[in-house]
């Protein structure tokens, strides 16, 4: 997601949010696709059983939180972006425990509070006193849906079962959330911002594609099968460490005491709420 930030932040000015989105499933099912073909042939008489799953799915997924960042860029921070994107795992775990009744034990409360305090001191550069002087757009609540989309998302990614591949489903999905994009797409290219098919939208298309598409989600995905839903979603703590490190060699940025004591809280409290203990 950070790398999908980074993306966001570059292709400003660039490449409409709607039509960057489009695009980047369109690509990654393109070049995943040839791999997993067979399977999908081979079992296609599952894919009506599962379609309204996998619709639900690439809707939150691919669609929401496919666009909604790219748009949220628009009118709002990086640093807006990474505070509200950062209540994800909270979200994850709350609607884990209401719908699927997944708990956490104390030690690993624990660390979900820690990582989340490590992130606030990250955004806040040390000075909570700057809780108070956020400036809220309408990008904000943009960006607020897509973590609650993908908390949506993480869930029942998790909790339904599929008779296809990781690989599999995920093409599948990819696709679907295509054609979910496609009209407003659509409607952003002729009533708003027309695309300009150059060599600046193959670079950002191709970018999002491979990094935050193909090998974010796959990983993010496989993750989840091995840890569960809620906490797999800890992994959005690192954001700000990893935005930190984009921000220095992509834009000039510098790492201050704040960076290095926050990301020492986050990995913390990932550790902690990684631990199991036996009764």
């Amino acid at each position: 997601m950070t790398s999908n930030i980074a993306i966001a932040k570059g292709a400003l000015g660039n490449i409409p949010p709607v039509s960057l989105a489009f695009w980047r499933w369109l690509v990654v099912c393109l070049i995943i696709l040839p791999f997993v073909y067979s399977e999908i042939k081979k079992n296609q008489k599952y894919i009506l059983q599962e379609l309204p799953k996998l619709t639900f799915l690439a809707f939150t997924g691919f669609g929401i939180c496919g666009a909604f960042p790219y748009i949220s860029g628009l009118t709002t921070t990086v640093t807006n972006m990474s505070i509200i994107y950062a209540l994800a795992p909270i979200i994850i775990v709350l609607f884990s425990g209401i719908l699927f009744k997944e708990k956490l034990s104390t030690i690993q409360l624990i660390g979900v509070i820690t990582s989340f305090a490590g992130v606030s001191f990250i955004i806040f550069k040390g000075n909570w006193s700057n809780f108070f002087h956020l400036n809220l757009t309408l990008g904000d609540l943009w960006i607020l849906g897509a973590a609650i989309s993908w908390a949506f998302f993480s869930i029942y990614l998790v909790n339904w079962k599929s008779k296809f591949s990781i690989f599999a489903r995920f093409t599948i999905m990819g696709l679907i959330g295509s054609i979910i994009l496609f009209p407003f797409y659509m409607i952003e290219n002729f009533y708003f911002i027309p695309t300009q098919f150059n060599n600046t939208f193959i670079l950002f298309v191709i970018l999002a594609s491979l990094f935050p598409g193909v090998l974010a989600f796959t990983m993010y995905t496989k993750l989840q099968q091995l840890i569960g839903a809620s906490l797999t979603g800890l992994t959005v703590y690192l954001m700000p460490i990893y935005g930190a490190i984009y921000g220095l060699i992509l834009f000039g940025e510098v790492f201050h005491y704040f960076h290095f004591f926050g990301a020492s809280l986050v990995l913390t409290g990932i550790f902690l709420a990684n631990k199991k203990f036996s009764k």
